[in-house]
């Protein structure tokens, strides 16, 4: 059994514009360098026996200040990034319409072979990540491991904790620089909190991408 202290990297301009990020390698925003200190302030009282980070810039800005209150280094790992969208990296949401209106289209639909163009399908993506996670706790049995990933990243470890399967809009919050643990046993993941922010609670309200609520404005039928 491994613990995992589950962290969304803080807040980018891209985050607040609400674009496609995927493998864009943005930085944080000022709000998300407070965040990324904030991480390191609460860690302080926490016990960690190693820190893993996406390799992406934004992933690895918020682990770092944590890695340094831990006197831990924080390792890179690839299989941690977030889902790669192709054509459609670094791109807001009326773009996509105007620019690619089937791929939009397609991925309103939420289906797990679905990918946008040169991009990776939910199902590739869940492949990816899972992976990752299943080797970062092999390397650290009965341990506990901080991991510094993306909101994607988090919703593939949701789903497959509560049985979701890979179709259908994310059902769960994942906000910048939330705190979320889990427990990764032999058969099984078991969830202990999810999207804690008490340590964000002065600063100013998150941009929010809401996919169940993108859905229903679309007025799109739900995948099944």
């Amino acid at each position: 059994m491994t613990e995992l202290v589950l962290i969304r990297h803080g807040e980018t301009d891209m985050n607040r514009e609400l674009r496609f990020q995927g493998h864009v390698n943005v930085s944080l925003n000022a709000i998300g360098l407070e965040q990324a200190r904030r991480l390191a302030a609460r860690m302080a009282g926490e016990k960690a026996d190693a820190v893993y980070a996406s390799d992406l810039l934004r992933a690895q800005q918020t682990a770092e200040p944590i890695a340094g209150t831990l006197s831990l280094p924080a390792v890179a790992e690839t299989g941690l990034r977030e889902q790669h969208f192709g054509r459609v990296d670094g791109m807001r949401v009326d773009d996509i319409k105007r620019e690619l209106p089937d791929a939009w289209a397609g991925w309103m639909r939420f289906e797990q072979d679905f990918a946008m163009p040169e991009g990776e399908s939910t199902r590739m993506f869940h492949a990816r990540v899972m992976e990752a996670v299943y080797r970062v706790c092999a390397s650290h049995p009965r341990q506990t491991v901080v991991v510094v990933t993306h909101g994607g990243v988090l919703d593939m470890i949701y789903r497959t904790a509560r049985s979701l399967g890979l179709d259908g809009p994310r059902q769960s919050e994942i906000p910048n620089a939330g705190f979320n643990r889990i427990k990764v046993r032999q058969g099984g993941i078991d969830i202990l909190s999810w999207a804690d922010t008490r340590h964000l609670e002065d600063l100013p309200p998150q941009p929010v991408y809401d996919q169940q609520k993108l859905l229903e404005t679309e007025g799109k039928p739900r995948a099944a």
